[in-house]
């Protein structure tokens, strides 16, 4: 049992108050395109966590089939929507991909990244010229960690740094490393996948 979590809550301050889970990516919304390519990647099942316009950002996705949770604390930080997401993923898997909405990645990616993990691993995550990169394939066994994870511990961060010897890396490319904070990085995130708006 392959899970996943799709963290969409956030407000998306930088990106000038546009939901990044709403930008356009190849004529959809961006989250849209981040639950197909964990379906095509063969995910198990698909939970994403929203929050800032979560009604918006909903309808974009409401014909998926993925659950919606809601973290009503959005703006307290990332962790929240982790707990709620690991929380609400099936109790019996056996790993869990943890994917930011604002890091697209393909499916061919997700895929070998889920292939390369093994169960002895605490977690498996691509890495690119030395940099660690996401999503990360994380074990299930973990899954009451990231439940209890926290702004303090430093969210998912935290949960792997006590695991760091656990850790295996799967060598990637560029694409692992695409993050969209600011337009400028929305802009060159789409010329990297060779998108245009």
């Amino acid at each position: 049992m392959i899970s996943s979590i799709v963290l969409a809550a956030g407000m998306s301050k930088r990106m000038q108050g546009t939901p990044k889970a709403l930008l356009d990516w190849g004529g959809e919304p961006l989250v849209r395109y981040q639950v197909r390519q964990l379906l095509d990647a063969g995910v198990d099942e698909v939970v994403v966590v929203l929050g800032y316009r979560g009604d918006e950002v909903h309808r974009a996705i409401r014909d998926l089939p993925c659950r919606v949770m809601l973290n009503a604390r959005y703006f307290t930080g990332r962790a929240e929507s982790l707990r709620i997401g690991a929380k609400a993923v099936d109790r019996d898997a056996d790993a869990i991909v943890v994917c930011n909405v604002d890091q697209p990645r393909p499916a061919e990616l997700i895929r070998k990244l889920i292939e390369a993990h093994q169960p002895e691993n605490a977690a498996t995550r691509p890495s690119w010229k030395g940099q660690h990169g996401h999503p990360v394939v994380v074990s299930g066994r973990l899954r009451e960690e990231m439940m209890a994870a926290d702004e303090q511990t430093d969210g998912l961060r935290g949960v792997l740094e006590k695991h760091r010897d656990s850790i295996a890396e799967f060598e990637a490319d560029e694409v692992c490393g695409i993050d969209m904070n600011t337009p400028e990085d929305y802009e060159q995130a789409l010329q990297a996948f060779g998108l245009t708006k």
